[in-house]
């Protein structure tokens, strides 16, 4: 249990103990810094403690985003300081020293908790202090300034606040005005009754896999309840975040499952969408693979763009400038927010097509609706990128090398090009745009060892784009061309081989695959690394998966290809999710929940 250490003489009549009580914490009360060492010493050290001011005067949940947030290592609102175990020893430091210029003297402590957040800031310690907006935390000086912020917090209604911040700062035009108005009420009873936000969020993945069970089975009635049956989990999906603001409920795992469910439950969907119209007699698993292909690569420019420009220093572009000048009216930011297609907006599009229309009208409908999404997206940042100048850190250089995917072959070539060795071509996104060309001209022309051909110079420059920092102006775009050279070769050889069960297999492990990636992305977004070099050398990175699968294609009958591409995911999605449990399970990796673009 969490300590609370009260400082001060307590005030007559306050609820400060029962609001930290009410918060779990152990209340203990100390009238000077000395005694404030002494209780601190004697609290576990796998504990959070926190130090209060007994003449502190707010709302509850001001005191609940100052002191119990698991996000930070340390925390403060005016009054209140809160250290996680990380911090305890900074903050046994400050109060030490508080205690030996006090001289162990039994007097009053006036505003030791400020004093105490000053001192974590002076030792370097990010201190995170949580925008309180209407919400009120003070330490009044004297009984009428006690009374008038007493009077300041009774104007405010501390609940309403709450329910407000649960929902997400920033989130799709469907979702703002459809599902958050009524869903936060849902993670409001979820959290009177003690449900946790993973709880929700696998309830969310369940019903999303019964929804596609119901897709699956290609009759009217079974599309209906599809439909339905995912609007609801996108709901809890809603639910899920905001009952972690909500309770500030966040955890290492909840991060996990909040990143990894909503791919798994769309993509689930989409082959249930396919299977579904197998049983009418139509073949759409080409279109339900291209949407997946589609919606990744999507993904992928997203990160890399975000990564690429973490930590850039760089001047404001025009294109920029236009941009925050367009969202500072009112419609055009929801127009924006929509044409890119969202989450909510395209769950919504899914179910309702699904419904009232088939499978094959519904990925039509996703694809041109994606990839319009995506070609907005992607020229606008794109100009962004050309029309500033950007000085992009290691870091940034290093996630979206990390974000390529190179496996051993590469790797290879990249030790092969030494600094002193010439080339024609310097960029790394020249060398990625080489390779990807050739790749695809091989692909269409159709000659099984023609293509190998072109997975070998498809390795080759995968090596030399990643032999020098990818800090360039539009280097962000090689880990997208990279993804979609694999992704496309898999589906196009599949579709080539022509026998029933190959675009299911092929299907199966891009999925796998795009977990890979995309738990990479939550790795780096977690401040946490990429995964392990051996995993990635273990399933070949995607120039080795690229050529293992064209090597497959040209050596194999087609029934055989289907059967290998089935042992090759398999094996792929037994590695990758080994691991990734295995993570964020144990790891201990920060609890970072995505509060950015809606995805």
């Amino acid at each position: 249990m969490p300590t609370a250490i009260l400082t001060g003489q307590p005030v007559p009549g306050s609820s400060l103990e029962g609001d930290l009580r009410s918060l779990g914490f152990d209340v203990r009360l100390a009238s000077d810094a000395g005694e404030t060492e002494t209780l601190l010493a004697a609290v576990p050290a796998k504990e959070r403690v926190a130090v209060v001011d007994a003449r502190f005067v707010g709302h509850p949940h001001a005191l609940r985003l100052g002191l119990t947030d698991p996000r930070f290592v340390a925390s403060a609102i005016p009054g209140a300081v809160s250290v996680q175990p990380e911090a305890r020893r900074a903050l046994t430091r400050a109060v030490t020293r508080e205690s030996v210029a006090a001289g162990n003297a039994t007097v009053a402590t006036e505003n030791l908790a400020e004093r105490l957040g000053e001192a974590l800031d002076a030792d370097d310690l990010a201190v995170y202090r949580p925008e309180l907006g209407t919400l009120v935390a003070a330490v009044p000086a004297d009984p009428q300034e006690r009374n008038e912020v007493r009077q300041a917090v009774l104007a405010v209604d501390d609940e309403a606040v709450r329910l407000r911040s649960a929902v997400k700062a920033r989130d799709g035009f469907f979702t703002t005005y459809c599902i958050s108005p009524y869903s936060r009420y849902l993670a409001r009873w979820c959290a009177r009754r003690g449900l946790t936000p993973n709880q929700v969020t696998t309830a969310s993945l369940i019903t999303a896999l019964i929804a596609a069970g119901c897709a699956a089975t290609g009759t009217r009635a079974g599309f209906v309840v599809a439909g339905l049956l995912l609007m609801f989990s996108f709901v809890l999906d809603c639910t899920d975040g905001q009952l972690a603001r909500y309770s500030l409920q966040y955890s290492t795992l909840g991060a996990w499952l909040d990143a990894t469910f909503d791919r798994a439950k769309e993509y689930a969907y989409y082959a249930g969408l396919a299977l579904g119209a197998a049983r009418g007699g139509d073949d759409v698993w080409a279109l339900a693979l291209g949407a997946m292909i589609l919606q990744t690569c999507r993904h992928v420019v997203d990160f890399s763009f975000n990564e690429a420009n973490h930590d850039a220093t760089a001047n404001t572009s025009p294109t920029a400038a236009l941009s925050d000048k367009l969202d500072s009216v009112g419609w055009t930011v929801w127009v924006r927010r929509m044409i890119v297609l969202p989450i909510g907006e395209r769950w919504a599009m899914i179910a309702v097509l699904t419904a009232l229309t088939t499978p094959r009208i519904t990925f039509y409908a996703l694809l041109v609706g994606c990839a319009f999404a995506a070609t907005y997206t992607t020229a606008g940042r794109v100009l962004r990128s050309l029309t500033r100048k950007a000085s992009r850190t290691d870091r940034a250089a290093q996630a979206l090398a990390d974000l390529a995917d190179n496996g051993p072959l590469a790797e290879y070539a990249a030790r092969w090009r030494s600094p002193n060795t010439r080339f024609y071509a310097s960029s790394p996104l020249l060398y990625a745009v080489i390779g990807v060309l050739v790749l695809g001209n091989t692909l269409a022309s159709g000659d099984s060892w023609l293509i190998v051909g072109g997975a070998v110079a498809y390795a080759v420059t995968s090596g030399l784009a990643l032999s020098q920092p990818l800090k360039g102006a539009l280097d962000w775009l090689v880990p997208p061309l990279f993804r979609a050279a694999e992704y496309l070769t898999v589906l196009v050889l599949a579709f080539n081989a022509d026998v029933n069960g190959a675009l299911p297999a092929a299907f199966g492990l891009v999925a796998a695959v795009a977990y890979h990636h995309y738990d990479t992305v939550y790795r780096i977004r977690g401040n946490a690394g990429a995964p392990p070099h051996w995993l990635v050398r273990a399933i070949g990175g995607h120039e080795g998966r690229t050529l293992l699968v064209t090597v497959l294609a040209a050596l194999l009958t087609a029934a055989q290809f289907k059967v290998a591409l089935t042992v090759v995911a398999v094996a792929v999605a037994l590695l990758v999710l080994v691991e990734s449990i295995r993570f964020w399970v144990s790891s201990g990796a920060p609890a970072v929940h995505d509060e950015g673009e809606p995805a």
